[in-house]
């Protein structure tokens, strides 16, 4: 038998099975409920320190690596750390991105404080900065202090962030008022900047898309992210992180054994073209674009872009507006160093450390990203 009969026969199996259980109970089968449970339980905790945590395991990461460990010291006092497992070391050799997630959990632990009434006062890598990577050292001490915050109106949009990975509407501009709130939301402890005009954007388009391009075609750093990809229901439920390629169609492309991790590693193969084609139009489609710069690029100022972060992709949510960072170009590994270097000069012509890009525009509503639950993240 050819390999293009198999492929047919288990694609019309596999069919015969939507037809027999009706293809939108088979749909409604394939979602990963369990993996989606700590979007919904936010809020569930014993004590203030719990209940923050719930809200701060939703932040947006590199990978979706979920790197956070937290050792609760009381109801109201805990350090965090770093899992050294979740670290990305090919693409993220020095720890940068996986620090600006951290970031981002600590100021949706600070948000979700604020909103019991607790302020969060958080101190940074109390046993010094690790470089060149994180290790097993403090990343920050948290001590929660009632009565010394007030709401944030940011903390109603955290069960719907998102980071937008489908095709923005090229046809419905950016409002520049939205576009200003989303940078102001940012706050002034970085260089917070927007690209909105025509030209500005159609280069980064281009420049993203060659980094996107030029990950892709880096074997290790392929990799890397093949490695962490969970396919279908069972694997996402199983470790909910990584990169979770779910839905009724992968899980056909999956058991009809078009979408594997082999054939998408090897750049000779439909799969291999498949995945960059399918990005074409994100990039693509790209509105304008959020651009997060620091001084210098110490950890603390890595940590405070990742608070910027969160902060604008939430104003960004309250507004409908759609946002996903594109980070390939500000990585620092070898193969990108060309584009990397390119990128500075484009973004931060006077200096600094881009620490996030993201690009901006009108979406579809998406699913949010698996998650461990937060008494996952304790340590015991």
């Amino acid at each position: 038998m050819t390999p293009t009969r198999r492929k047919f026969l288990k694609i019309a199996g596999s069919t015969a099975v939507i037809l027999a259980a009706g293809a939108g109970t088979y749909a409604a089968t394939r979602t990963p409920e369990d993996a989606l449970t700590p979007w919904s339980e936010a809020g569930a905790g014993r004590s203030p320190i719990e209940i923050a945590l719930s809200y701060a395991i939703l932040a947006p990461n590199p990978h979706n690596r979920q790197p956070w460990l937290v050792d609760l010291k009381s109801g109201t006092e805990a350090v965090l750390t770093c899992e050294p497992e979740r670290r990305l070391p090919v693409t993220d050799p020095f720890d940068r991105q996986i620090t600006i997630g951290l970031g981002c959990f600590l100021e949706l632990l600070k948000i979700a404080a604020a909103e019991q009434g607790y302020g969060a006062e958080i101190t940074p890598f109390p046993g010094g900065q690790p470089e060149p990577r994180l290790d097993t050292r403090p990343v920050a001490h948290i001590k929660l202090i009632k009565g010394q915050a007030t709401s944030d109106p940011l903390f109603a949009h955290i069960p719907n962030r998102r980071s937008n990975k489908e095709p923005f509407d090229s046809a419905r501009p950016l409002p520049n008022a939205d576009v200003a709130r989303i940078k102001a939301a940012a706050g002034s402890a970085l260089r917070a900047g927007t690209i909105l005009d025509q030209a500005g954007v159609a280069k980064l388009r281009d420049l993203t898309w060659q980094g996107f391009e030029r990950e892709m075609r880096t074997p290790a750093a392929l990799q890397e992210s093949i490695d962490l990809m969970r396919i279908g229901r069972a694997e996402i439920e199983a470790n909910p992180d990584g990169i979770d390629l779910g839905g009724l169609k992968l899980e056909l492309l999956s058991l009809a054994g078009i979408l594997d991790r082999e054939k998408m590693a090897d750049p000779t193969t439909a799969a291999f073209a498949e995945g960059i084609k399918m990005y074409r139009p994100v990039i693509g489609t790209a509105m304008g674009f959020l651009v997060l710069t620091t001084e210098g690029n110490s950890r603390t100022e890595q940590l405070t872009a990742g608070a910027a972060y969160v902060r604008a992709n939430l104003q960004a949510t309250a507004l409908g507006i759609g946002m996903q960072p594109l980070s390939q170009i500000l990585q620092e590994y070898e193969e990108i160093a060309d584009l990397y270097k390119t990128g500075h000069a484009l973004l931060a012509p006077g200096g600094g450390r881009v620490q996030m890009l993201a690009r901006l525009g009108y979406g579809q509503q998406v699913a949010p990203s698996p998650r461990w639950p937060a008494t996952t993240r304790i340590k015991a």
